[in-house]
This record gives structure tokens, sequence and C-alpha cells, in this order.
């Protein structure tokens, strides 16, 4: 008898390995797979089946659980778990089934995951383990920093672990999808145009991964001058000109009017605009990878005429006969057109005034007014003096004068012809030569000793200058002139 008490307990622990051995031909859960690897808010269905002995054995309950969580003596119920309730959908049936489908997976959902039944013998339930081992991933992509165009790149969509379920992935970039399905986008010469927002995806999936910038760097390009303002610039106006280019990294951004630096910045301001800033601008945009200058634009400051002076070409003095040319100038823009007036009498057009064979008559005050659409101004006016020619004839009333004083005395013409010889040279000496003629034509005809009548009428006549024009005598018939001789015995 106590030999028995002392091999009970032996022989109840060979019991319960033979127990066990049996019922492990009956009592089986098997997961497919049991490393689960899901993407973020997809839906995952565990493949589950189960056998139990069939003879005197009834399903009363069939539930997952998480974790081997206890609940009030018992494995907790998954599905009366509030997080689960509305996402966890049991697929099975109370026989070999136990598939399960829980949907918009996050990564709170990352848990062990077990299947229990229950049957209706007191020690008749099983709970599978090792269970399932559910992990979610995100998608991130890999891709480089910033590129120079003309770069091969790479772009990859990686997930923390390898996707259970086959994926086809999907590429987006701005938002529309391209046709590459793998997990890699390969870009061979990459240009400006590709540059944006990529992100990836999985066919079927609801999930996108967030976006990453595609940082495509290149040159400026596009280079242009905009002119804000009116399209005619007037003087004292306020311009601003604006430079746009296409780069990046965004260009550093100078000015140049011709060749000389004027200024920087993407906005060149002018204030009370002058003629001075008239010219061709440019701008140069210059980034890390290289530069490009804009075609120039034209800045036509218009003003009104201003600095009108008239100059006069040819000798400084003037003489009958001269060719005279007067010149307008000014300073305006448009250029001005050019009136000449003689007095407040017009008397002409164009920057040039010529005057052939130039008369006493011409003499007076000339000046130009220089007119454009902005306005008009004239020149001080400048004086043409006109002066008689190297040979000139005395006056007439001094001819005829003497000639008839001479006719009274019976010597009218020998005298007259010495009288019209009046010999002028330019005005300075003009008085002096014709006082001495005079001197000499008294002396020689000894007229006081003749009759004290003739010679009184005759230093009565006094010589007056010539008043309108000057009659130019032949240099040839003029170049030397002698006192005739007077016949004496006739005056006698």
């Amino acid at each position: 008898m106590l030999m028995w008490l002392r091999m009970a307990p032996a022989l109840h622990l060979i019991f319960l390995l033979i127990i066990h051995r049996v019922s492990s031909d009956y009592w089986d859960v098997n997961y497919s797979p049991t490393q689960f690897c899901a993407l973020q808010n997809s839906t995952v269905t565990i493949s589950c089946n189960f056998t139990y002995p069939s003879t005197g054995y009834q399903i009363m309950k069939a539930f997952w659980n998480i974790d081997l969580v206890y609940y009030d003596g018992e494995f907790a119920d998954l599905s009366n778990n509030s997080e689960y309730s509305q996402r966890l959908q049991y697929l099975g049936d109370e026989q070999q089934n136990c598939t399960v489908r829980l949907s918009h997976v996050t990564k709170k959902d990352e848990h062990d995951y077990y299947f229990r039944f229950i049957t209706n013998v007191t020690y008749g339930k099983l709970i599978g383990i090792p269970g399932v081992r559910l992990s979610v991933t995100d998608l991130q992509l890999e891709s480089p920093e910033r590129v120079t165009e003309g770069d091969s790149v790479r772009l990859t969509c990686k997930s923390s672990c390898k996707l259970t379920d086959t994926p086809t992935f999907i590429w987006y970039s701005n938002s529309h999808t391209l046709t590459n399905i793998g997990d890699k986008l390969n870009i061979r010469s990459v240009s400006r145009r590709e540059a944006g927002h990529y992100s990836c995806g999985v066919q079927g999936q609801t999930y996108i991964s967030p976006a990453v910038y595609l940082d495509v760097r290149y040159p400026p390009r596009n280079i242009s001058v905009s002119i804000s303002g009116s399209a005619v610039i007037m003087s004292g106006d306020s311009v601003t000109l604006s430079c746009s280019s296409d780069s990046n990294p965004p260009a550093e951004i100078s000015w140049f009017k011709g060749e000389t630096s004027v200024g920087s910045g993407r906005i060149f301001n002018i204030s009370k605009i002058s003629s001075d800033d008239s010219g061709e601008y440019k701008c140069r945009a210059r980034n890390d990878h290289g530069e490009k200058y804009s075609d120039p634009v034209t800045l036509d400051v218009q003003y009104p005429p201003r600095s009108v002076s008239v100059s006069i070409s040819g000798s400084a003095v003037i003489m009958s006969g001269d060719s005279v040319t007067l010149i307008c100038s000014s300073d305006s823009n448009p250029p001005a057109e050019i009136s000449w007036f003689k007095g407040e009498t017009s008397v002409g057009s164009g920057r040039i005034f010529s005057i052939s064979k130039i008369s006493s008559d011409d003499s007076g005050e000339y000046k130009c007014r220089s007119r454009n659409d902005h306005g008009e101004k004239y020149s001080d006016p400048v004086t043409l003096d006109v002066q008689c020619a190297r040979f000139v004839s005395c006056s007439p009333a001094f001819g005829v004068g003497f000639a008839v004083g001479v006719f009274v005395g019976g010597a009218s013409a020998t005298i007259s012809a010495v009288l019209y010889f009046c010999l002028s040279k330019r005005k300075s000496r003009r008085s002096a030569v014709k006082e001495s003629v005079i001197s000499d034509t008294y002396a020689g005809l000894d007229l006081q000793s003749a009759t004290s009548d003739l010679y009184d009428t005759l230093t009565s006549v006094h010589h007056r200058p010539a008043e309108n024009s000057c009659s130019t005598l032949d240099p040839q018939s003029s170049s030397e002139h002698h006192n005739p001789p007077i016949n004496r015995k006739r005056l006698q």
C-alpha cells in the first residue's frame, strides 16, 4: 500500500504525458504566416486553421487575443476591445477555419495575435502558441538632397519591414502617376523639368508616402528686363527696371549701363531721370552653376530744347559779296525742328542757314528757334554787320556836286574826270584816303589864284558817306590813280 502511494505521483505524471502526446495529434492551431508585415492603413488577413478531437467535443467559443492578455480568469476576447470591435472581422467557422481580418492597421496594432477556442469539455480548450507577430510599416522615399541638371538620379521607396503581400509600387510626381512600378525610380540625365515633389505607394492601397522634393539645380536662363512706367520717358520721371530670370539656386542680379556696373538686386530704380541716364541697360544673373546676361534695353529720355545757340562760319569781318553760313545748335530729344528769324520775320528753316553774296541789306539780328513735341526755345540773337568791299565808288552826291561846280568855272571835262576817281581801301582807311585826294586836287588846280568865286564854290562842297549800298569797282582799272594835268591857261 505504501509502495502504491509512493508510486502514485510517478504514475500520474506518466499519465499526463500520455494524454498530452495523444492530444497533440488532435488539438492544434496553425497560422500562415507567423510573421506579418502590413502597410499602414492597409487591411490585414491572417490565415488560420485549428483541429480538435471530433468525438465528444463541441466548439463553444472561438476568438482572438493579443499578447495573452487575461481578463476575469480567461484570455481576453479581442472583439470586446473598443479599439478593435469595428475593425476586426472573424472570417472562420467553428470547425477548422479561424481566419481573421483587421482593417486600417496602424502602429498601435503591432502585437502578438493568438487564436483561442473553448469546447464543451471542461479541459477541452486551447490557445495557439506561438501566435502571429504583426508589424506595421509606412513608406519612406529615399532621395538625394540635391542634384545638378544632367546627373543620374535614383529614388527608392523603402519600408521598415518587408511587406508580406508582394507589393506593386506606384510612383507619383507632382500628383501625376508615373509608369514606373518598381520600388526604385531611376532618372537618367535629370532635367530642370523633372524637379518637384515625388512620392510612392502600393497598388491597391490608399497609403502614399510623404512627398520628397527633388531639387534640380541649374544655371540662369530666360534673363530679361522690363521697364515700368510710361512708354515715353521724360526728364524728371522715375523709372523702374526689373530683371527676371530662371535659375536654381536663385541668382544674384547685377545691373550694367553699357559695360559699367551701376547697381545690384532684382529691381533697379532711377528717380528724377535725366538725359545723362539715357543709354542701354542690361542685367546679369549669376549663381554657382553659371551666369547669363539679358538683352539690353534702351532708356530714351526725352526733353524740350535747351542750350540753343547760333554760330557764324567764315571770316570775322563780313564783306559785301561774301557767303555767310549760320549754324543753329541745340540739345533736345526728340531732335528739334529749326526755324530762322531776322528780327521777328521768318527767313528759313533747317539747322544751317546760308546767305550767298551777302549785301548790306542782309545786315541785322538773326536768331534760330528750336522746337519739338515737348517745347521750344530761341537762341540769343547774333548781328550780321556787312561791310563794304575793298574798292568802292565815292558818294554820288559828292561827284555830282563837284562836277557842277567845276562846269561853272569852264573846266568841266578835266575836273570831273579827276573827281570821280576817289580811292578807298577798307572802311578803316576810307576817310584818310579821301581827304588826301581832295587836298591834292585843290593844290593842283590852284583854284584860289584863278578866281575867288570858283574857289568859294568848290570849298563849299563836302563829302558825304554812302547811304545804302556799296558799288564795287574793277580793281584793275582802279589800282592806280594819278591827278591829270590841269590846263591853267584855260582857267585863266
